[in-house]
């Protein structure tokens, strides 16, 4: 799985969650760039990060994720 790949998946996990097709993240992407993102909405973000990749995060990893690059980051070094 390469980090393109993986920010395509979270692009569609992004999409779904909302529920907003017009949704186009980039690696710099940010809770700011999308209006429903908040902190609740960023635990059901991390629950189906987990579910999708199939592995848990911890709360250390968790809050080390300042952006959707970080989260493919994170994603690409836990799916070596």
């Amino acid at each position: 799985m390469t980090k393109e790949t993986i920010l395509e998946a979270l692009t569609e996990l992004f999409i779904s969650f909302f529920d907003e097709d017009l949704i186009q993240l980039k690696r710099e992407s940010t809770a700011e760039d999308i209006p429903d993102w908040d902190s609740l909405a960023q635990v059901g973000i991390i629950l189906s990060i987990e579910k999708k990749f199939g592995f848990k995060l911890n709360s250390s990893e968790v809050g080390k994720l300042e952006n959707v690059g970080s989260m493919v980051d994170l994603i690409y070094e836990k799916k070596l």
